[in-house]
């Protein structure tokens, strides 16, 4: 009798658990930008637990019995959620002026996650980010990964990689930024001779590792630095590398002939000046493009012609907003510079998209519309490049995280008063980021 009880419960359990699992959700009507294939109109995209399981034109795709629809117009767009390769939003912190070396900072343990910044990059259309601490040092401290989700703690929002654990790189540095009074450098040459030395210093730190391992006896004593930089030399931490001018750029890449670690090179400013040597060296560029250039000297030939000629050279190029330079919410606006600049459509969506994923080592998981793939999308008003159209709504993993038709929404993408409040009163400012008030 009990035995048939329990059967009974558990029977029940499941059916009450299958009665609350969601449908699959089909979105059909829009243009649908994949970007990993042609634009398809009068298109379906269908999404089930958070991933994606269809993509296509409505006489290709099968549309679930259990699905909800969601009708759109064909004047809207669907397209893949934006990967922003570089931002500070999240009132972030790194190193401090004890040196101009500190790999052992980690970024994640400044994160404020009810910063409002996190709801204007939703705003914007960014679903996955690469959270960066300053460039004011050599190496400011090691990056963050992270995904828009609804959080509580910062934990919620981290992205793992194949060991469990956060997922994130290395923020490098030349130029001017890290160019101060002792003990920082006071040149170029200084800025490059410390960095050697520091990697010179791991390199016989991973040695020594390596030799107590295989002899059985103990290891040096644990130093934070240096296990950061070995994971960089190993290739399981890649180097994001804020640089401008063409000569800094020459240099990062010396460094990174010299060591072997993965490298993408940030900012770039001066890249047309040296498009074919970037490209020649299979080195990855995270490109800003502004509307109003100035801020420094170093930056002062920062043309929007750099996207083109990367894209003629044959390099890998994505965005990123540097936010605040560029506000989260305008991000898209960057491509339709490199594309008035002569840089392909196509190029343009893939350097929101897909190029950033693969710079974060992404790229089988977000960037694209693709089957397998996790739900995260955007569905605009109209053109991606056009000035008229609207991010109306942004989908993370399956979720809405962002609806311009949601008062409060609508409020952080257009501003005005309270727009940009962070939620330090217990959840009821408008900047919240754990989810609809």
């Amino acid at each position: 009798m009990i035995n048939r009880f329990c059967v009974a419960i558990a029977v029940l359990t499941l059916l009450l658990a299958a009665a609350v699992q969601a449908a699959p959700v089909a979105f059909v009507g829009a243009r649908v930008i994949p970007v990993s294939g042609p634009e398809v109109a009068d298109g379906v995209l269908v999404i089930d637990d958070g991933e994606i399981v269809a993509v296509g034109s409505r006489d290709e795709v099968r549309i679930p019995r259990d699905a909800d629809i969601v009708e759109l117009t064909s004047d809207h767009v669907v397209m893949p959620g934006i990967v922003d390769t570089h931002s500070h939003i999240g009132e972030i912190a790194g190193a401090d002026r004890s040196g101009p070396i500190q790999p052992g900072v980690r970024v994640v343990d400044s994160l404020n996650v009810r910063s409002s910044g996190f709801k204007r990059a939703l705003s914007g259309g960014i679903t996955t980010v690469n959270v960066m601490p300053g460039s004011g040092h050599l190496i400011s401290g090691q990056t963050i990964y992270l995904k828009l989700r609804e959080a509580n703690t910062i934990d919620d929002l981290l992205i793992l990689d194949g060991n469990g654990q956060p997922a994130g790189g290395l923020k490098m540095a030349n130029g001017t930024n890290s160019m101060r009074d002792a003990p920082f450098p006071g040149t170029r040459s200084k800025s490059a001779a410390l960095v050697r030395q520091h990697y010179i210093r791991a390199q016989e730190y991973r040695d020594r590792m390596a030799r107590a391992d295989a002899n059985d006896k103990p290891g040096p004593d644990r130093d934070l630095d240096m296990e950061t930089l070995v994971e960089v030399l190993d290739g399981t931490r890649i180097v994001h590398f804020h640089s401008h001018r063409h000569d800094d750029l020459m240099t990062a890449i010396r460094l990174r002939d010299e060591f072997g670690f993965r490298m993408v090179l940030h900012h770039t400013s001066e890249a047309w000046r040296v498009a074919d040597e970037i490209a020649a060296a299979n080195v990855p560029v995270s490109l800003i493009l502004v509307d109003s250039p100035g801020g420094k000297l170093e930056a002062l030939n920062l043309l929007d012609q750099s996207a083109p000629a990367l894209e003629q050279a044959g390099a890998q190029v994505a965005f990123h907003t540097d936010d605040w330079i560029t506000d989260s919410r305008y991000f898209l606006r960057m491509a339709a510079f490199g594309i008035r600049a002569g840089m392909s459509r196509q190029a343009a969506l893939a350097a929101l998209t897909i190029e950033g994923a693969r710079m974060l080592d992404m790229g089988d998981r977000v960037g694209s519309l693709e089957p397998g793939k996790d739900a995260d999308f955007v569905i605009l008003s109209g053109d991606p490049f056009s000035i008229y159209s609207r991010i109306e709504q942004t989908w993370v993993e399956g979720t809405k995280r962002f609806d311009l038709s949601n008062e409060d929404d609508r409020l952080v993408a257009e501003g005005g008063f309270g727009a940009l409040v962070d939620d330090n009163d217990g959840g009821h400012g408008h900047g919240h980021f754990g989810g609809d008030e």
